[in-house]
C-alpha cells in the first residue's frame, strides 16, 4: 500500500470553515450519534470539506478533529488511510477516478489511462497546465459488468470506450460536464445484458397495477359465482328438500318467524291421557297373581 502524505505546506490554506449550507449538514451528521460518540462522524465530515474545498486540507482536518474533540493524530490515521480522500489538491472542474481492476483491465481500462495521460497529465495526482483536471488509478468501483468505467467526483461513466472517455473529459474542461448524463454510455440500460434482455422482457406481468387489476377480477369472479350458487357454502353439504328438518325456520335462533297454525301445523300431536291406563302395567305383569297389602293391615302394623 502507497504512503499517503499530506500535501507541501506551500499550497495549504491557513485556516478552514464551512460555508453556511454544509455547516447545517454537519450539524445533521453530528446528531446523528449519541452524546460522547459525536468522534464516528468524522469520515462524513472529512468528505463534506472534499466537496466543498475539491480537497482535504490540514486545516480542515485540525477544524474536524478540534470540533469532535478528538486528537489530531487520530484525524490523521482516516484521513491518510482512506483513498476516498484526496490530499493534495485535484482538477477544479473533474477528478477522473479510472478502474485498474481485473474485469476493467480484461476489457480495456489501459487503454482509457492512456487517454488521461495524454488528454490531462502523463503522471497521476498531476493537473493539467489550467489546474481544471486531474486524473488517478484507482480499485474497483463496483461497476464490473459495465466494464471498464471511470467515476468522477460521485457519478460513474460506464461502457467506455477510449474515444468516448476524451470526450467526457473535454467537455467537463469546458465546464460542461453536468451534460453528460452517467451510467453506461453505450446506450444499454443499467446493467442489462449487451445482448438484450433475456428475463422479464414483459415488465407488464410485474407491475403492481397489473397485480392488482387481476387480484380485482379474480375476486370479482369468485363474488360472482358464490352469488350465482343456489345454496350457500354453508349449506353445501345439506340436500335442500321441503322437510321440516331443513327449513330455516326450526333453526335456533331463527331470523325467520311462521304462524302459530304453520308451527302446529308442522308438530307432532301430543298422545292422548288415559289416567286409567297409565297406572297399569304390562298385560303379562297385570295377569301375575300377587298379595297385596290393604291399607288396613299397614295401619295395624
Amino acid at each position: 500500500m502507497s504512503v499517503r502524505r499530506l500535501a507541501e505546506a506551500a499550497v495549504q490554506p491557513a485556516t478552514f470553515a464551512f460555508d453556511a449550507e454544509r455547516e447545517k449538514e454537519a450539524q445533521r451528521w453530528i446528531a446523528k450519534y449519541p452524546k460522547g460518540r459525536e468522534q464516528s462522524a468524522i469520515i462524513p465530515l472529512l468528505m463534506l470539506a472534499q466537496e466543498q474545498e475539491g480537497w482535504v486540507t490540514k486545516a480542515a482536518i485540525e477544524t474536524i478533529a478540534d470540533r469532535l474533540g478528538m486528537a489530531y493524530i487520530r484525524a490523521l490515521e482516516v484521513a491518510t488511510f482512506y483513498t476516498q480522500f484526496q490530499l493534495k489538491p485535484v482538477g477544479t472542474r473533474a477528478h477522473v477516478q479510472v478502474c485498474g481492476t481485473t474485469p476493467c483491465m480484461l476489457r480495456g481500462a489501459e487503454a482509457l489511462k492512456d487517454v488521461c495521460r495524454n488528454k490531462i497529465h502523463h503522471e497521476q495526482f498531476h493537473r493539467n497546465e489550467s489546474g481544471t483536471l486531474s486524473w488517478e488509478e484507482v480499485e474497483c468501483l463496483g461497476a464490473c459488468v459495465n466494464a471498464p468505467m471511470v467515476m468522477i467526483f460521485k457519478d460513474t461513466y460506464e461502457d467506455l470506450t477510449p474515444e468516448r472517455l476524451a470526450e467526457i473529459i473535454d467537455a467537463f474542461d469546458a465546464g460542461k460536464g453536468d451534460t453528460i448524463k452517467p451510467g453506461p454510455q453505450n446506450g444499454r440500460i443499467y446493467s442489462v445484458p449487451a445482448s438484450g434482455l433475456t428475463t422479464l422482457t414483459d415488465e407488464t406481468a410485474v407491475l403492481k397495477v397489473t397485480r392488482d387489476r387481476e387480484a380485482a377480477e379474480k375476486a370479482k369472479a369468485e363474488a360472482a359465482a358464490t352469488a350465482a350458487a343456489e345454496v350457500p357454502p354453508s349449506q353445501a353439504a345439506k340436500p335442500k328438500t321441503d322437510a321440516i328438518e331443513t327449513s330455516p325456520a326450526v333453526k335456533t335462533p331463527s331470523n325467520e318467524k311462521v304462524p302459530v297454525e304453520a308451527e302446529k301445523a308442522a308438530s307432532a300431536a301430543a298422545p292422548a291421557h288415559d289416567p286409567v291406563a297409565a297406572n297399569k302395567a304390562e298385560p303379562a305383569v297385570e295377569g301375575t297373581a300377587k298379595q297385596r297389602r290393604s291399607s288396613s293391615s299397614k295401619k295395624q302394623q
